[in-house]
């Protein structure tokens, strides 16, 4: 009998700077607005790492830094690697610039084809899919690379309460490397939703055609603001987590389970209630997740690192079933579904 055709993950890698911002200097920088208890209790953020002044810690490098980390994991040459899908933010080292040609470059993959691809922090996850589905079409394409860097912290301004849904915005670069019937470490299903209802609602005003920069709102430039914050908050607030359990359980059906397979919540940095609520909504405890309240949201990485950390506490395990879930401003919510370990 012909095995069936599967994709799976070989290895991981993530680059984090040095820096940290704490509870505290968050608290400050709001100008006391918010308590440092009020940080960690609500926001759910003991301290996050935010980029150093040095170059090293550049959007584009920290991704680039993170790929040769996971070369470095897994022992795999870069001439090895067919294709490159880069989730490096817009705000990186220079506008218009191709990220995942710099990775390329920069580790040495010189066989491979690249391409930027932009959901916003839904990113890595969406980019986990097209990298399945490429693998299984395309009869040439064997391995890919999934990598990409976010330092979006440097546009939020903490005396803006509007935007302190982001005040966790951190900085750091993952990497995660796909093969095409590596029996191992098998990715299956995967769902994702869309809602553009909200597309301009939230973002960076100025800068773009619509607002170009001028002497007069220049200081405006590179500020993520709410430009419609009643409208965001009320589709949020009543669609969000259901459209997020309705992608869960689609990853799940299409992977033959159920919620009950579920053995670890690869889930991005929320507000601590939102995460506590989403495990309760499950069935399961927090020993099956891991809340990166050390860190902080940084952004598309956070499902990389967040499984690396997984992997190093022994929480995920051979045979333990991953369910990966994202959500990006724009808006959009996906999940798909993990099982770790040798193929059945």
């Amino acid at each position: 009998m012909t095995q069936k055709t599967n994709v799976g993950i070989v290895g991981l890698g993530v680059y984090l700077p040095e820096n940290r911002m704490t509870a505290k200097e968050i608290s400050e920088a709001t100008g006391g607005n918010w308590s440092e208890e009020a940080v960690i209790d609500k926001l759910g953020i003991v301290e996050k790492r935010v980029p150093s002044k040095e170059d090293c810690d550049g959007t584009q490098e920290m991704g680039a830094l993170a790929a040769l980390d996971c070369l470095g994991n897994t022992g795999v040459d870069p001439m090895e690697i067919d294709a490159i899908l880069c989730f490096t933010e817009e705000w990186k080292e220079y506008p218009m610039t191709t990220s995942a040609c710099y990775i390329q470059n920069r580790i040495g993959a010189k066989n491979a084809w690249c391409l930027d691809v932009q959901n916003r922090c839904c990113t890595s996850v969406t980019a986990l899919k097209l990298a399945k589905d490429i693998l299984l079409s395309d009869e040439e394409c064997h391995t890919i690379l999934v990598a990409g860097g976010y330092r979006n912290c440097d546009l939020i301004d903490f005396k803006d309460n509007g935007v302190s849904f982001m005040f966790n915005l951190a900085a750091g670069g993952g990497a995660i490397l796909l093969r095409k019937n590596y029996n191992k470490n098998i990715l299956l299903g995967t769902h994702v939703m869309s809602d553009g209802s909200v597309v301009h609602t939230c973002g960076v005003k100025v800068g773009g055609i619509k607002d170009p920069v001028t002497a007069e709102n220049v200081n405006e430039f590179g500020k993520l603001r709410l430009m419609d914050s009643a409208t965001m908050k009320g589709l949020l607030n009543s669609v969000s987590m259901p459209n997020w359990m309705h992608c869960i359980d689609e990853a799940l059906r299409k992977s033959g389970m159920t919620r009950s397979d579920i053995g670890f919540l690869d889930i991005l940095h929320i507000k601590r209630s939102g995460h506590i609520g989403m495990l309760k909504d499950l069935g399961l405890t927090e020993e099956q997740t891991i809340y990166l309240e050390n860190y902080g949201h940084v952004g598309q990485v956070d499902q990389i690192l967040s499984l690396k950390l997984a992997l190093d506490q022994g929480k995920v395990q051979d045979g333990t079933v991953i369910a990966m879930i994202a959500a990006g401003i724009g808006y959009t919510w996906a999940a798909n579904v993990i099982r770790w370990g040798d193929a059945p």
